[in-house]
């Protein structure tokens, strides 16, 4: 018998699951809360003061190095940072607008915060489904104080230009006197695209960059903007403005900093993954549409031909009967198909890919037996 769990029973259902398809297992509170403890006497760091300390200043120093900015300050999160570096570049060129794809996460999912807080215009740039070329770029003259850039693209499946776009992109912006900014939300996981590139070549096509450390980092929140020494002093000024500048934070920074050096180690391991994953996934199931059909990174999109409420239903089925979590569908428009994200990471990297795909494929059966 089918059971149709709350919003609350679901997220329980996933804690009692012990196997993952997508993302990093999430650690428990007090395994977290004693690891961070023990890394930062282990590291002899103190509890920081209103975004100030050595435990910050240390992290916010690694992260430009590696990144090759002079500067970085680190921020709560990452609707703050690129909605401040938007505001500053807007500020310096005494110009409003913006340009950024439609699937930009400042679009879809910050409530507009850009116009509702700052006043600025948006305009959209590039097609449907795929990356932000120079072609897109050159069709749009408008003045533009700023371009938004995602690397990799995360609403349309992880896609990435190719790097010699990329850098006629960065050319074409500084002809026309426009700061190019990078939503890194999830830039550690683009790197392998690149072959041969370090995350300092990336970075250099950009005036100011923002990266998160919740995601592929794995820790409890938090993200960091980089820039020159002079925008990332004003990006101060404007995080105290946002109520960024918050009493202590060091649990939030540990959590990062402590398995920074590993994940990252880790990433190529997880985009090779996702291509044996995708390409034997396909083999299996055929009928499952893969976005993009090569990853471009350790994620992907799977479009799979049930309806979205089947599909959920199953997957919450299995995770009761088999603890394993196939994660969750997305919203869109069309509901007689589900579309599901998956990122590679711990999760999958713990299962091999017939475990994987014969999770899905018993999905599958239990979707189609419901809508039949």
């Amino acid at each position: 018998m089918a059971v149709d769990y709350s919003a609350q029973a679901r997220a329980s259902l996933k804690r009692q699951c012990n196997r993952f398809v997508s993302g990093h297992p999430t650690p428990r509170p007090r395994s977290e809360l004693h690891a961070i403890a023990d890394w930062m006497s282990t590291n002899d760091y103190d509890v920081d003061n209103y975004g100030t300390g050595k435990l910050i200043a240390d992290f916010e120093a690694k992260v430009a190095a590696l990144l090759g900015k002079p500067a970085a300050v680190f921020m709560p999160s990452g609707k703050m940072a690129s909605l401040i570096a938007l505001r500053i570049w807007a500020t310096r060129a005494h110009n409003l607008d913006f340009g950024m794809h439609r699937t930009a996460h400042l679009e879809l999912h910050e409530e507009h915060s850009y116009k509702k807080l700052h006043g600025l215009r948006s305009h959209f740039i590039g097609r449907p489904g795929e990356a932000i070329t120079t072609k897109d770029l050159k069709a749009y003259d408008k003045p533009l104080s700023s371009i938004v850039i995602e690397l990799p693209m995360r609403e349309i499946g992880g896609k990435l230009p190719a790097w010699d776009d990329l850098q006629k992109q960065r050319e074409l912006a500084s002809a026309r006197g426009t700061r190019m900014h990078l939503d890194g939300a999830r830039l550690w996981e683009a790197l392998a695209y690149y072959e041969g590139k370090t995350y300092a070549d990336i970075a250099a096509l950009f005036d100011s960059v923002y990266v998160s450390f919740y995601k592929g980092i794995g820790g409890i929140a938090g993200a960091m903007l980089l820039g020159d020494e002079k925008f990332i002093a004003d990006a101060r000024v404007w995080l105290t403005r946002h109520g960024g500048t918050i009493f202590q934070q060091y649990p939030v920074v540990a959590s990062a900093a402590m398995r920074f050096d590993e994940r990252l180690e880790r990433m190529p391991a997880y985009y090779q993954r996702a291509l044996s994953f995708a390409k034997e996934l396909k083999a299996a199931m055929p009928e499952v549409k893969v976005t993009p059909e090569i990853p471009h990174a350790n994620l992907m999109h799977l479009t799979f031909s049930c309806p979205a409420a089947a599909w959920d239903s199953a997957r919450d089925h299995l995770a009761a009967g088999d603890r394993i979590w196939l994660g969750g569908t997305r919203q869109i428009e069309d509901k007689s198909i589900a579309e599901v994200e998956i990122y590679v990471g711990e999760g999958l990297m713990a299962l091999s890919d017939d475990e994987a795909i014969a999770a899905y494929v018993k999905l599958m059966k239990i979707a189609q037996s419901k809508t039949a």
